[in-house]
């Protein structure tokens, strides 16, 4: 009889309370993984200011743009706005697949035609000698694990006064993002670059609230 006056009660304090939490959400938000959903759920638009981004580069008007990992195209799509064409690179064939759909069914014919979604290596970005002339890099450097390696494969992929930019995650806390303990700092990140043979221009933490922005050249 106890258990079924203790179901009644509940049910009682539904009725009485409809709109109120029997367990309050927490208020801190909470880490996130990946470049999907969560960060555009957080306004992505907002936090990550994507055209403030790519104006970093001098100019990317008749020039070709590697994305890499592009995940659904958010800065894809953007850069094809503007670019002569973006090859946007991901090691999933699942935003493979999504970049295929956005670009045939999202883009106008004059932006889509610019728009390349290329499957890659989780060591190689596949792409050729001298094909491009920049390469963005955001939510995605950490997560490499050969990072050297991999930079020294963009530099010969990038055309003589060729530049690359690096976004990702301030290694403090911060409301999206991954755990603090997989980050890097800016400075390792400026320092890998260096070692892969470029000369890094620019380091920012301010511009972003929760990122920092690395851009070099080719030595």
């Amino acid at each position: 009889m106890k258990f079924v006056h203790l179901i009644l009660f509940v049910f009682l304090l539904l009725f009485l309370f409809p709109s109120c939490d029997l367990v309050p959400e927490s208020k801190t938000p909470k880490p996130t993984i990946g470049v999907d959903s969560d960060y555009e759920d957080f306004g992505r638009v907002i936090w990550q200011k994507p055209n403030v981004v790519i104006g970093h580069f001098s100019d990317i008007e008749n020039k070709t743009i590697a994305d890499i990992g592009a995940g659904s195209g958010f800065f894809s799509k953007r850069l094809a706005a503007n670019a002569k064409k973006v090859i946007a690179i991901d090691i999933d064939e699942h935003f493979i697949e999504i970049l295929d759909s956005i670009r045939i069914s999202e883009l106008s014919e004059a932006i889509s035609n610019k728009l390349e979604p290329r499957l890659s290596k989780m060591d190689d970005p596949l792409l050729k000698s001298g094909e491009v002339d920049g390469v963005i890099i955001v939510n995605t450097f950490m997560y490499m694990s050969d990072r050297v390696d991999y930079l020294k494969k963009l530099n010969d992929a990038l055309t003589p006064s060729g530049e690359i930019i690096i976004v990702d995650f301030k290694k403090e806390w911060t409301p999206v993002g991954p755990p603090v303990e997989i980050r890097l700092p800016m400075e390792s990140t400026s320092d890998f670059l260096n070692e892969a043979g470029f000369e890094t221009i620019k380091k920012d933490k301010k511009l972003l609230e929760y990122q920092y922005i690395v851009v070099a050249k080719k030595r």
